[in-house]
C-alpha cells in the first residue's frame, strides 16, 4: 500500500497552527534542557525563514506553535524541519554522551538499519488559520493544554507557554510577536 503524504498549504497571509509529537509519545520535552533547545531552534528558524511566532505551548511530549510567515512564498514543511532537526540532534547527542539507558527507547529498526528518533515520524499537524476568531480559539485551546492535563491549575502558571504574553503582555521563555489588530489572511 502506498503511503499517503499530508499536503501542506503554503498560502500567503495564512497563519499555521503546528503540532508535533515526541517519538512514541515519550516525555522528551519534560526537562528544561530539551525545552531550551526547542526555544533556541524556533528562534533560529524564525530568523532564517522570516516568520512571526504568535503563540506556543511546550508540553512534555508535544508542542503547539502558531506562526505567521511574513513572505508570500514559503514552505511550511521546511520551516517545521528547520525547527525539529536541531532539537533531535542535540538531544540524541546528549543522550549518547551521557550513555543514557533511555536511548534504547528512541531506537527503532527499519530492516537491517537502526535509527534513533526524537520526533514522531511525519511532519506533525499543520492547520491553516485564516480568520481572527479561529486564531483566538486556537490560542485559547493551546494555552489551556497544561490545565486540561492537570500539569497546573492556571494556564498562567505554565512557564513554557505564551499565555502570559497574551494575558499580561509579559514575555516568557520564548519571545512572542504581536498579532496585528486587523489580521485576517
Amino acid at each position: 500500500m502506498k503511503r499517503r503524504h499530508r499536503r501542506n498549504y503554503n498560502e500567503p497571509g495564512h497563519a499555521h497552527e503546528l503540532t508535533f509529537s515526541c517519538f512514541r509519545g515519550l516525555p522528551l520535552l519534560a526537562k528544561d534542557r530539551a525545552r531550551q533547545w526547542l526555544a533556541e531552534s524556533i528562534d533560529e528558524a524564525r530568523q532564517k525563514h522570516d516568520f512571526d511566532l504568535w503563540a506556543y505551548v511546550f508540553m512534555p511530549e508535544h508542542v503547539h506553535l502558531i506562526i505567521h510567515p511574513r513572505n508570500d512564498e514559503y514552505d511550511i514543511a521546511v520551516i517545521r524541519r528547520t525547527i525539529k532537526s536541531p532539537v533531535a540532534r542535540k538531544a540524541i547527542d546528549y543522550l549518547e554522551q551521557t550513555k543514557s539507558p533511555f536511548l534504547r527507547r528512541l531506537t527503532r529498526k527499519r530492516g537491517v538499519k537502526s535509527e534513533r528518533c526524537f520526533w514522531q515520524s511525519g511532519g506533525g499537524y499543520d492547520r491553516n488559520i485564516t480568520e481572527a476568531k479561529a486564531l483566538e480559539k486556537m490560542i485559547d485551546y493551546i494555552h489551556l493544554n497544561p490545565v486540561r492535563r492537570e500539569l497546573c491549575l492556571l494556564a498562567t502558571d505554565w512557564e513554557w507557554s505564551s499565555v502570559n504574553f497574551h494575558v499580561h503582555g509579559t514575555q516568557g521563555q520564548l519571545k512572542v510577536d504581536s498579532i496585528p489588530p486587523d489580521w485576517t489572511a
